[in-house]
């Protein structure tokens, strides 16, 4: 029996009543047994419906389907139910989208059964799918999947991998630390695919070496580089190399490789080179070298770009010049460019810490107006700021709203606040805060819980203290012996036993 679109469309809304007489080609995500449908009468097929069952679905019609699918293991039963279709066969863009849906809902089992359909194919597959898959892979940890999905790309492909999918693959076990399975890849690469390494493999090894602090092997590389005739070293590699002896404070070092990059191997540096050098002369505490930077840019025709001006403005903020660092966002913004996040965010944070909170909110009304989206960091860099200053109403105003406008607050948005109102004895508005905190599903640091119910009993809140407990109990919460002794012995001498036996079940159904 073969099976349209809209069948399938009508299974999905009928799942409990129907199902199909035979097993897909590729094992669905959940091998259940199946449950024998109680039979239904067949409903009217209107002369409409006819024609939209008899139309044939395309390749793009599919792919649009697949992406459209929310549900993975209904895109996977459209997959096979299109493939019915006489005449039709899947291609390169339809297995690329459905293994895309299944690996970005982390169904990974599925994913090997769709692969292992592919050897059998005999339509032409690019190594890009795979590409894709290992970058999934790698997201999830999995880092021995990265490598097999690797290798399996000649099987399938039946071509070599390219010298691309080998740098991603490379890039992304080095990025990982799994050395281990970085020198399997490379001595596959050089046994079985008679590769040599070009000057992306070479720039990935560099880059492993500075960021483990090896500068020793880093140049080592980079002399075999120079000895090979097909991977000199680039710009790329002068940027890691400068970077890593930036991070080891050798801003001396850097500086000299930068004028030997220009002058003996003549390579013209980007603003991303730039950029080593003045994030390094900031983390150095030299913000001043790191404006003759930007000056040296715009002297020998390279515009400094957002990325450039935010990370200046972030060293002098850090260095404590404020006035510096206004002035160069002026100077950014009478270029032409437009402050990102992070710009606005390192002057906030430097507001904050300095108590000129009124500044900082005026500086958060200008994003807002240059449409420029703040995000957590920005609102917790501003909660900060306000509970320092002691300003807790319009601390606690944000928590309340910023939810409702559509901006995420993680754990530490509420647990910045309320913890400042527990180290300030602001019990009442902490009793709230807590209340609406869990609510939303966010539990506050296991010290500070411990901090708060023990302030409760001191300041005689003990109904408050035990109705707390309860709430956090439920959430996984287990108190300090000292907190729980205290509560108890507050509670017995209100000679309220039943709340005591109370909490007793509550802590053994939450242990056991």
């Amino acid at each position: 029996m073969k099976f349209s679109i809209i069948q399938c469309c009508r299974h999905r809304q009928h799942n409990s009543a129907t199902s199909s007489s035979s097993l897909p080609w590729i094992s669905p995500l959940n091998f259940t047994k199946p449950i024998k449908p109680k039979l239904d009468p067949p409903p009217e097929i209107t002369v409409t419906e006819k024609r939209k069952k008899n139309k044939y679905i395309t390749h793009d019609i599919a792919i649009n389907l697949i992406k459209r699918e929310k549900d993975p293991q209904h895109a996977l039963k459209i997959f096979n139910m299109i493939s019915e279709q006489k005449g039709f066969n899947h291609n390169n863009a339809t297995y690329a989208s459905i293994l895309q849906k299944l690996a970005q809902f982390k169904k990974f089992q599925a994913v090997e059964r769709v692969l292992h359909q592919m050897t059998y194919e005999t339509c032409k597959f690019h190594e890009g799918v795979f590409i894709n898959l290992m970058k999934h892979y790698s997201k999830c940890c999995f880092h021995e999947k990265v490598l097999d999905t690797f290798l399996s790309i000649q099987t399938i492909v039946r071509e070599k991998p390219s010298p691309k999918a080998i740098s991603s693959c490379l890039n992304l076990l080095v990025d990982s630390n799994r050395i281990d399975l970085a020198r399997k890849l490379l001595l596959h690469a050089k046994r079985s695919l008679t590769y040599k390494p070009n000057v992306c493999i070479f720039n990935i090894l560099v880059k492993y070496h500075c960021k483990n602090g090896d500068l020793e092997s880093a140049f080592e590389v980079v002399k075999e580089m120079r000895n090979s005739k097909y991977s000199y070293p680039n710009v790329i590699t002068y940027s890691t190399l400068m970077d890593g002896l930036c991070r080891n404070g050798k801003l001396k070092e850097a500086f000299e490789l930068f004028e030997e990059m220009v002058s003996k191997d003549r390579i013209m540096p980007d603003p991303l080179t730039y950029n080593v050098l003045i994030n390094g002369f900031c983390r150095g505490g030299k913000p001043d070298r790191a404006r003759n930077v930007i000056e040296f840019m715009k002297n020998n025709g390279c515009c400094p770009n957002v990325f450039n001006y935010s990370a200046l403005v972030d060293g002098l903020c850090k260095a404590g010049k404020p006035q510096d660092a206004k002035e160069v966002f002026a100077e950014m913004k009478s270029s032409g460019l437009k402050p990102d996040t992070v710009t606005y965010t390192s002057l906030i944070n430097f507001f904050c810490r300095n108590g000129q909170i009124d500044e900082a909110i005026e500086l958060l009304k200008e994003m807002k107006e240059n449409k420029c989206e703040a995000d957590t960091v920005t609102f917790n860099v501003m909660l900060g700021g306000l509970c320092r200053e002691g300003r807790f109403y319009e601390a606690l105003d944000m928590i309340e709203k910023l939810p409702h406008q559509g901006i995420y607050l993680n754990k530490g948005s509420y647990r910045i606040v309320l913890n400042s109102l527990t180290q300030k004895c602001e019990l009442r508005k902490a009793k709230n805060l807590l209340g609406l905190m869990l609510t939303r599903g966010f539990v506050p640091h296991y010290a500070t819980s411990n901090e708060l119910l023990v302030r409760f009993c001191k300041e005689g809140m003990v109904d408050d203290a035990a109705a707390a407990l309860f709430d956090l109990v439920d959430m996984g919460f287990q108190p300090q012996p000292d907190c729980w002794e205290l509560i108890i012995e507050l509670i017995c001498r209100d000679r309220k036993l039943l709340y005591v036996f109370e909490l007793l079940d509550e802590l053994v159904t939450a242990n056991s």
